[in-house]
């Protein structure tokens, strides 16, 4: 990659639907393709797989997870009674499996994970077996079976990270970028998506705090009065990852421009006339969550609607990026929630909520 001089970073305020812009005909690699999910029996694999079929002409799509009762669900659901779709249960953990999972598949997108802060700092070798030594054998099985692109969904607490999870997603994510060295010019191409909390899915605050007032709790917890997040909504975060996977060349990280909230505001726009009371931060918890770390920079390109980090490698070339009109951001560049240019106010997200105005 050639060192090229930055240019400073401008003060634009990014539009937060900028990823639903995104043309999905950029992703018509997904025609007449055979597509694997592993953890597809989560939120996003459900509505990754649904966008398919509205958007595209898969030939195959697989669903690999370790949950027989939720792909048994899962089948039962008309949305994905389709002749194209196949259900293996399997772990990631288990390099035969995928081995054989793998064979025939195109693109694989790499969701299944461990992910409950608390459970990982708790059990934390089920965490690495899971989140590290499970990406290992991801790119393994793709190498071995020559497919074509894998893209695996990350996290914005793999960047800085300060709890194990975060930490076990950061090795996820150095695995996937340094997987191309294995693979070469030729072989499987690896890259990484990063992105913030998905508003309304399963652990999340909302449903969280939805549930307290349902249940007509006096007042909602919060852990720090200056606490901010990212957001994204589901749909866009599918669309991210399918526009990701379409314009990859291998070692990237995706991180897209979304906008962030303050946790008070959050709890305004579900509650306006409920209390809240402070129960602090929980151990493993950020005040603020950080997707580009100011570290990253100097290696970190921006586009319209997202930030491209890329791999440290001496066959990195930037040129196709350069030529959609990214611009290296300034040296001391960082994009966290708290310095944000979006920021969501109750209304905007109980608009991505479907809620009513």
């Amino acid at each position: 990659m050639g060192i090229e001089r930055p240019i400073a970073q401008e003060n634009k305020k990014a539009p937060s639907t900028a990823i639903e812009g995104w043309d999905p005909a950029a992703a018509n690699i997904f025609n007449n393709s055979s597509i694997l999910i592993t953890g597809a029996t989560g939120s996003f694999g459900k509505m990754f797989i649904k966008t398919l079929f509205e958007r595209y002409q898969p030939r195959r799509v697989a669903v690999f997870s370790r949950d027989e009762l939720k792909q048994y669900e899962m089948q039962n659901d008309a949305v994905f009674q389709r002749e194209e779709m196949r259900f293996f249960i399997g772990d990631v953990r288990d390099e035969r499996r995928l081995d054989l999972a793998l064979r025939g598949v195109d693109y694989v997108i790499h969701a299944a994970a461990l992910k409950h802060v608390t459970a990982a700092e708790y059990n934390p070798f089920e965490c690495i077996r899971t989140n590290v030594l499970g990406a290992e054998n991801i790119v393994h099985a793709a190498i071995q079976q020559g497919v074509k692109k894998v893209i695996a969904l990350s996290t914005d607490k793999a960047a800085s990270p300060i709890n194990l999870y975060g930490a076990s997603k950061l090795a996820s994510d150095k695995i996937f970028v340094a997987a191309n060295n294995l693979s070469g010019a030729d072989g499987t191409k690896f890259a990484v998506v990063r992105y913030g909390n998905v508003v309304g899915s399963r652990g999340s605050v909302v449903p969280f705090f939805q549930k307290l007032i349902n249940e007509g709790a006096d007042s909602l917890p919060i852990t720090d009065e200056r606490m901010t997040r990212f957001w994204i909504t589901l749909q866009q975060g599918v669309d991210f990852v399918m526009s990701s996977i379409a314009m990859m060349n291998g070692g990237e990280v995706f991180v897209p421009k979304i906008p962030s909230m303050r946790i008070t505001d959050l709890a305004a726009a579900l509650a306006p006339d409920m209390a809240t009371h402070i129960v602090g931060i929980r151990p493993g918890e950020k005040l603020h969550e950080v997707m580009v770390p100011i570290d990253d920079a100097r290696t970190t390109i921006e586009l319209k609607d997202r930030y491209v980090i890329e791999p440290v490698f001496a066959w990195w070339n930037r040129v196709s990026y350069l030529a959609q009109g990214a611009q290296p951001v300034d040296e001391e560049f960082t994009y966290s929630s708290d310095k944000n240019d979006d920021w969501l106010d109750p209304k905007a997200l109980r608009a991505m909520l479907g809620l009513e105005q």
